[in-house]
């Protein structure tokens, strides 16, 4: 568990401060599309921020962070099937969303393996 949630705070702080500094640049990467308004660049960057929350919730939960990984399989499940219905139903391409949407699944499995474990 102690793996997973240090990981995860790395991974998920890094695209929290990507979403601050370029999150015009992360859409392009991800979703292949734009963010054309202040608006779009501003919960960009609130999401961001929600990131960054997270990488700081998993970081300092290393040690005893059961009730946070439970949170992090719901957060995991449902980025991964908004990635997809983006991909498949709004027809949004970038580089990373395929890499991005197995990420997520990878860390739900990791999840549940954690959860399941008696250790």
């Amino acid at each position: 568990m102690k793996k997973l949630l240090t990981i995860t705070a790395i991974i998920e702080a890094a695209t929290g401060v990507g979403l601050l500094v370029a999150p015009a640049v992360l859409a392009q990467l991800l979703l292949g599309g734009s963010l054309d308004t202040p608006a779009a660049l501003t919960v960009a960057r609130v999401g961001g921020t929600a990131l960054l929350a997270i990488s700081v919730a998993c970081w300092l939960s290393r040690e005893n962070g059961r009730a946070l990984v439970a949170a992090m399989l719901f957060y995991n499940i449902f980025v991964a099937g908004l990635l997809v219905y983006a991909a498949l139903a709004l027809s949004l391409s970038g580089l990373g969303l395929w890499p991005t949407i197995a990420l997520h699944l990878a860390f739900a499995f990791w999840c549940m393996a954690c959860l399941g474990s008696k250790r």
